[in-house]
């Protein structure tokens, strides 16, 4: 007589599990249970050998004719988890030399849920048991048990094959461990284990302990392969298509694992058995174990790859929920409302309750902020202290004072798959020092407004304030240029109140430097001449203000000079600015003084080309795109202004040469005044060659594609630089 073995190994190429066929005779000789066991396990010894996997394919499928039944598998699964779960531990115990038993597991099953989902399947989990029992007794062909059974179930789904049969080997092994535990402390088991011809553990625990390991190891496999093609089965269909990969790709692996886990129990139910009526070459032997690690390790395989496929179904699930809510979001904002309530609630997580942290630190309920107008200050956590004080000094001193009826709502935009204990301080350092409505944590903001957010609004690291108004309609995707030139004056903070604004704007001395120089209304009234200058060369700033001060003096005019420094130099300027003072060369602002007027520079340039103006018909974007040009040299740079409109500029190099070279138009100064004459000496300066850089934020958005040289007019070559300063 020719029996079939069949061996599998899993291909590298395609991730499917293939076997081959060979003809081997088979021992008809009668022999012990323990002989017949140990010959199931040995007779499969080449199974993972490599071959084609087309005709096991269509013989495990042919098993399959669904009718349609549903089987509630979870508790089923709960109570076989419960049952194996149990016994692993005191097995464990028992082979470790300990006495008596565990029983401190924490059932939680719930009986009257797993009686009715087995009330109808008794008979054919008894019928299974007897089939599993009956082939390993008798030294069965493990393939043709494994056929047979699932013969048996052709009419249930995959999941409920593989949960049923799990269920018949969890009240086999279950039966056979209460024997084992009890047979110490009560007549009855002792007696039925004598019957049995069952062994002493503890007797025998040296040799039965690798038996014992193999079997626990791939009992947990089989576990969690189970679980992992209910799973599947529980993926819901209305965000994921069984006929589009992954889903389909774990659907056609599912035969394949199913077939393993089934074969899996009748193995490990034959090492069981073939502890009846134990023999010394049993004992001993170290094969049958080696052959369930290797089992172990191929289950362990199978649940891996399904696993992987899980993550991915998992992962085009929350793609397709992030799209819909990204939709529900989009429509809600571009919706009319009656006031602005709906879309603060769409912000945060549905499952979240919605209280934020207010000015004073307490929690509120979200509804604070309802008809208000609102600016949303979006940003992560590398927000700048000089942007926090500068914002709060418009929030909490002239909002304040103007009555203005708006509030600041912090949403920090985080990496979740990043976030640790450092991030979570940060985060509460910065919301400590914030004096308006923050979030009580960055992750109750839905992730679906993150997309948009990003995608729709722009932000990305910059900080940004949108603006909604009390009906929830923005006003104005990002306030925050408006506010930095123009400040609270700019309330409601629309982007129709900041097209006004520009309208009636000129590039005048108070346009560049706001509020920032307290002297300037007094200087301009005594009609000083006002130079304000940068750089961070120590050597040219000393040359520069001592050459100036003498064409001052020379022409008996007042002058006054003030150092604004360089942007993001913030250590060097600190420096410069203390030798300046120490050395008396001229004024020097602080440091939030010289981090707002760069950043008000940059937010006119974001501004003007929002509202798509350039340097060809625009004046205050050409002079602000040659002011941030002349900060992208190291080189320096100065603006003179007399009264609040006439000025001159140039860059380090020309204005030094010029005041050096005073002798040379001094003549003309005195006849036409200081800043014509400079101003007609500089234009009289050729300038063959020059080399413009304009170095802005890559991280800020809203970069303009096609930039001009403010001196020259032409395109300008757009490069990217990184760059690290550790100041």
């Amino acid at each position: 007589m020719l029996t079939k073995h069949i061996t599998y190994q899993t291909s590298k190429n395609s991730n499917t599990f293939i076997y081959s066929t060979m003809a081997a005779p088979i021992s008809l000789s009668l022999s012990s249970l323990a002989s017949k066991s140990q010959q199931l396990v040995r007779n499969e010894r080449r199974m993972f050998v490599a071959s084609d996997d087309g005709a096991m394919m269509k013989q495990i499928q042919s098993s399959h004719a669904p009718d349609g039944r549903v089987v509630d598998v979870k508790p089923i699964l709960q109570v076989i988890e419960n049952v194996l779960h149990h016994i692993i531990p005191n097995i464990d115990h028992a082979m470790n030399g300990g006495t008596g038993h565990i029983d401190a597991l924490d059932d939680r099953t719930n009986s009257s849920a797993v009686g009715g989902a087995l009330d109808a399947l008794a008979y054919i989990v008894h019928k299974i048991c007897c089939e599993v029992s009956c082939k390993c007794s008798g030294g069965g062909d493990a393939h043709a048990t494994t056929m047979g059974i699932l013969n048996m179930l052709s009419s249930y789904s995959w999941d409920a094959k593989v949960v049923l049969t799990l269920a018949a080997f969890a009240v086999n092994f279950g039966e056979f461990w209460l024997i084992v535990q009890l047979c110490t402390s009560n007549s009855l088991a002792k007696s039925v284990a004598l019957l049995k011809q069952l062994p002493d553990l503890l007797e025998h625990s040296p040799t039965l302990k690798p038996h014992f390991d193999a079997l626990h190891k791939l009992i947990n496999a089989m576990i969690d392969v189970t679980k992992c093609i209910v799973e599947f089965t529980e993926l819901p269909s209305e965000f994921i298509s069984i006929d589009v990969p992954p889903l389909s790709t774990a659907m056609a692996h599912i035969p394949t694992a199913t077939y393993w886990i089934i074969w899996s129990i009748v193995a490990c139910a034959a090492q069981i058995t073939g502890l009846v009526g134990m023999r010394h070459e049993f004992i001993t032997s170290t094969s049958e174990a080696w052959e369930l690690s290797s089992l172990a390790h191929k289950v362990s395989s199978i649940h891996e790859h399904l696993q992987s496929l899980l993550r991915l179904c998992y992962q085009r699930i929350d793609e397709k929920k992030l799209m819909e809510a990204f939709e529900d979001f989009k429509r809600t904002i571009e919706t009319p409302q009656m006031d602005n309530l709906k879309i603060l609630l769409k912000i945060f997580r549905k499952e979240e309750t919605c209280y934020l942290m207010n000015p004073e630190k307490t929690e509120v309920l979200i509804d604070v902020l309802r008809r208000k107008h609102v600016l949303l200050l979006i940003s992560d956590l590398d927000i700048s202290h000089e942007e926090i004080r500068v914002l709060e000094a418009l929030y909490k001193g002239e909002r304040v004072s103007s009555e203005l009826n708006y509030e600041i709502l912090w949403l920090p935009i985080v990496d979740r798959s990043t976030w640790n204990d450092g991030f979570e301080q940060k985060f509460l350092s910065l919301k400590s020092i914030m004096s308006w409505y923050t979030v009580k944590h960055p992750f109750a903001i839905e992730p679906a407004v993150i997309k948009y957010i990003m995608e729709v609004w722009g932000f990305f690291k910059k900080p940004i304030a949108v603006t909604l108004d009390p009906q929830g309609k923005v006003l104005c995707p990002n306030a925050l240029n408006m506010m930095w030139i123009w400040g609270n004056s700019a309330f409601p903070f629309s982007s129709e109140k900041e097209e006004s604004f520009w309208k009636a704007e000129a590039w005048t001395l108070e346009l560049l430097v706001h509020r920032l120089e307290p002297n300037l209304p007094t200087w301009m009234s005594q009609q000083k001449v006002v130079c304000f200058y940068g750089g961070v060369q120590m050597e040219w700033i000393e040359s520069f203000t001592t050459a100036t001060k003498g064409v001052a003096k020379a022409l008996d005019i007042g002058l006054e000079m003030v150092y604004v420094g360089k942007n993001n130099a913030k250590e060097r300027v600190k420096k410069i600015t203390g030798l300046i003072k120490e050395k008396q060369l001229s004024h020097a602002w602080e440091d939030d003084n010289v981090w707002f007027f760069w950043n008000r520079l940059e937010s006119m340039m974001y501004s003007k080309t929002q509202h798509g103006k350039t340097i060809e018909n625009d004046v205050i974007k050409q002079e602000v795109m040659t002011m941030l040009a002349y900060d992208g040299s190291e080189n320096g740079w100065a603006v003179f202004f007399t009264g609040s409109d006439e000025m001159v500029r140039a860059n380090g190099e020309k204005v030094l040469s010029s005041m050096k070279s005073f002798d040379e138009w001094e003549k003309l100064a005195k006849q036409m005044g200081f800043i014509p004459a400079l101003r007609k000496h500089l234009d009289g300066i050729t300038d063959d060659h020059h080399c413009t850089s304009l170095i802005l934020p890559g991280n800020g958005g809203g970069i303009p594609e096609r930039v001009q040289c403010a001196k020259c007019g032409r395109p300008m070559e757009m490069y990217f630089m990184y760059r690290c300063c550790v100041e």
